[in-house]
């Protein structure tokens, strides 16, 4: 282990930046298990770069991307809690697993644009969910921030095209292997199908599923229109939160003045990992249209007939999810604060 450890910090060598080398005190060892091209590595080289020069090389990033330390989420958040991993990003899908309420992020119609979402996961609705997820992973798992890692879920299909949820009706939908995602493909009446992410190309292509339900830049660096997926409805149904992780010991051991180049590291991360799909969707669009894709975008009443469709996911969140009543409260009061904030500008900015 010790020795396969090492070639590992010697690969990742060739991303710390000549600052980093210098005489530093901490070292932080960051793995996201996507690749060069996802927002999550986006966010990460921000992250790097910022940390290490506020730092003044004090402190030094290394990259992981990839499977390299860990596959899976629960792996890689056993190795942030053990400490063998600084930092690490999930989603919720792939943290349910030990923290089930982070679900809460995945429930559909509940934010309605970039502006909500974004201003709510700049607020206390974080800090509560970290308060949470340090209780119940004994103070070793802290949850930095929230950002974001392919836009917004839209369905999307090889069949036909989706304009209401009676259109989904007997497709055989890609989920992540989380219960939340699969009540929500059940309420709209289609068979919900857990598949992990690498399997899902083939899994199209051999109709083993006709459909999934993801962002247009995810589509796109899957090459997924090959595989037959050629209908997207942009329902937006759910916004595609990224929870960073941090070994809890590793961040408290640092004085506090290197803990706030940190904790504004993330918050450039997060920055970073907001504006990165809104740029990157407009050439993703563009290609899957000009590749004969589908593109539906759902009328005011028809993306009503969707949210009351999916109110048997709320039900069944609240009455399943340990800490899931406490955290759609507290989810649904910052949506509540933000909206009313919004409200008020346009009052202001509109007239």
């Amino acid at each position: 282990m010790l020795k396969k450890l090492t070639q590992l910090a010697m690969t990742a060598a060739v991303l710390v930046t000549p600052m980093a080398l210098a005489a530093q005190d901490f070292t932080i060892r960051a793995t996201a298990n996507s690749n060069t091209e996802d927002e999550d590595y986006d966010g990460l080289v921000v992250f790097k770069d910022y940390v290490e020069a506020a730092s003044n090389g004090r402190i030094a990033v290394e990259l992981f991307i990839g499977t390299q330390l860990c596959a899976t989420g629960e792996e890689c958040l056993e190795g942030v809690s053990e400490g063998s991993i600084d930092v690490y990003i999930s989603t919720s899908g792939g943290a349910a697993g030990i923290f089930p309420y982070v679900q809460v992020l995945d429930l559909p119609y509940l934010m309605s644009s970039d502006r909500v979402a974004e201003a709510v996961l700049q607020g206390d609705f974080v800090r509560i969910m970290r308060d949470r997820a340090l209780e119940d992973s004994g103070n070793t798992i802290r949850l930095m921030t929230i950002g974001n890692t392919g836009g917004w879920r839209n369905f999307a299909n090889t069949e036909r095209r989706v304009q209401t949820p009676a259109d989904l009706e007997g497709l055989k939908l890609r989920t992540v292997v989380a219960d939340l995602p699969i009540q929500l493909v059940e309420a709209m009446g289609a068979s919900a199908t857990p598949i992990q992410w690498p399997e899902l190309f083939t899994s199209l292509q051999t109709g083993v599923v006709e459909g999934t339900a993801n962002g247009i830049t995810d589509i796109m660096n899957m090459k997924f229109p090959d595989a037959g997926l050629q209908y997207l409805t942009l329902d937006g149904h759910s916004y595609m939160g990224a929870l960073w992780w941090m070994n809890n010991d590793a961040f408290l051991a640092m004085p506090e003045d290197l803990r706030r180049v940190v904790v504004d590291g993330f918050a450039a991360l997060q920055q970073a990992t907001f504006a990165s799909p809104k740029r990157k969707s407009i050439a993703a669009y563009e290609a899957f249209l000009a590749g004969g894709g589908n593109l539906y975008v759902p009328t005011p009443e028809e993306k009503a007939m969707f949210a009351e469709a999916a109110q048997p996911v709320y039900e069944w969140f609240a009455a399943n999810v340990q800490g899931g009543p406490e955290m759609l409260t507290a989810l649904q009061e910052a949506v509540a604060e933000v909206e009313a904030d919004l409200a008020s500008g346009y009052e202001s900015d509109l007239n």
